[in-house]
């Protein structure tokens, strides 16, 4: 560990040197891209340069615990148990910094809901999960464009697609992607009897054209008039778009707006993320075939939450985690379940970073 912290201190003392140079200053992209890395590896040098003061006072204390007077040995041995615990926290700290940095974290989010089992209370339960999503985005400032919307009735939604647009978007949401499950007595319940249904959430990293390069001879794009609401444009013009991408069979379909090319435009942008989740896909699955609990890999089968309204509670079946806030949650309050999932995944690495350490 000690190894790798020394040669990042060295990169950073040489960005340092390079961002006064001339030939940097004078190009400004090349100075974004190396100040930006220096920011990156500020915290962790910090704080490996902090490790190293406290070893040296470590060894002197030490050594004063050698000497022969009675009472500057206790004190000194009083002060090298001091540092030594302040040596364990450093190092902990040290180790959380040196977990790989997801690269989608500082990316835009694509959130796509759809109805599951259930017939219309799946549809209604797809309804209160983006109606929680939006108020959780709401207040954390991000803004919200709607991508694609297919209603049900009484409220329901069979598919929502939503860009999220703001800091930490992803790093924040990419825990929820999975099954939803909701357990609840229908309103159309004559008998009382509580009903299981679930909707599916998929949180998506927006890739642009540099993440995902699609070739027009991938692609086929047919246009047909838009349906439903829109006024007399509705039926007349072939404005709507669906795109499939002929490699993989991803198919699109936009008709939110009475512009094609608007509609092509957010048609690509869903199918750059799509094929952008996929190839992560494939590296994490060559990379960890095994491993088990990760999220994002698309094991989206498996039950990741409970919705219990009789109980009030709220149950995410990964880490075990329980509340009773069920209102509160469904309004958006979901800032202490993503904090939890954070430092549950964070962990997870955390003892990845270990093992390499130990040699395990």
């Amino acid at each position: 560990m000690f190894d790798k912290l020394a040669s990042v201190e060295t990169r950073y003392e040489e960005l340092t040197a390079s961002l006064g140079t001339s030939a940097v200053q004078n190009d400004p992209a090349e100075y974004r891209k190396q100040a930006k890395l220096l920011s990156e590896l500020e915290p962790l040098v910090e704080k490996y340069r902090e490790c190293k003061s406290v070893a040296e006072e470590v060894a002197q204390a030490e050594e004063m615990a050698g000497s022969g007077d009675p009472e500057l040995r206790a004190l000194a041995l009083e002060e090298v148990s001091g540092l030594t615990a302040r040596q364990g926290r450093i190092l902990d700290e040290l180790r959380v910094l040196l977990i790989p940095k997801d690269p989608n974290d500082d990316k835009n989010v694509l959130l796509e809901i759809r109805a599951g089992t259930g017939g219309e209370e799946a549809a209604l339960f797809a309804g209160d999960l983006y109606r929680m999503y939006t108020r959780y985005a709401e207040r954390q400032g991000w803004k919200l464009e709607i991508l694609n919307l297919s209603e049900a009735g009484q409220g329901g939604l069979k598919e929502v697609i939503v860009n999220i647009t703001g800091r930490g978007a992803y790093s924040r949401l990419k825990y929820e992607s999975g099954v939803h499950r909701v357990q609840r007595v229908p309103e159309t319940e004559a008998s009382g009897r509580i009903h299981t249904s679930t909707a599916t959430v998929a949180v998506l990293p927006e890739a642009d054209e540099i993440d995902i390069q699609v070739q027009d001879k991938d692609l086929r794009v047919d246009t047909f008039c838009s349906s439903g609401p829109g006024g007399q444009s509705v039926n007349t013009t072939y404005s709507a778009v669906r795109v499939t991408h002929l490699p993989t069979g991803i198919v699109v379909s936009q008709q939110d707006e009475k512009s094609q090319i608007k509609n092509r435009a957010k048609a690509m942008k869903v199918l750059r993320s799509r094929l952008y989740e996929l190839e992560m896909q494939k590296q994490q699955d060559a990379i960890a075939k095994e491993r088990r609990g990760q999220v994002g890999t698309g094991e989206r089968s498996e039950k990741i939450r409970t919705y219990n309204f009789p109980q009030s509670r709220v149950t995410d079946h990964r880490i075990n985690f329980t509340t009773h806030q069920l209102s509160a949650v469904l309004d958006g309050n979901i800032g202490e379940l993503v904090g939890v999932l954070t430092t549950h995944y964070t962990a997870e690495k955390l003892k990845d970073v270990t093992a390499v350490e130990t040699g395990l």
